[in-house]
């Protein structure tokens, strides 16, 4: 659960504005030029939901009695 919430406020902040995981993606898609900046800031935004993906494959598949 702690990591759901954390995901949550961390890919959605800042909360009143566009959040910049969604403002970094629509970067990429577009091919703009990202410095160092928007590159750490893609990484600090966007690496727990990948972690919760992640976590959430392994226990599909320990639920389907896959490899531990």
């Amino acid at each position: 659960m702690p990591l759901i919430v954390a995901t949550a406020v961390l890919a959605l902040s800042p909360p009143l504005a566009e959040p910049h995981l969604w403002q970094k993606v629509r970067m990429l898609a577009a091919g703009q030029a990202w410095r160092p900046l928007d590159v750490f800031d893609f990484a600090l935004h966007g690496i727990l939901p990948v972690i919760l993906f992640l976590k959430l494959l392994r226990r599909r598949a320990l639920a389907r009695g896959g490899p531990r």
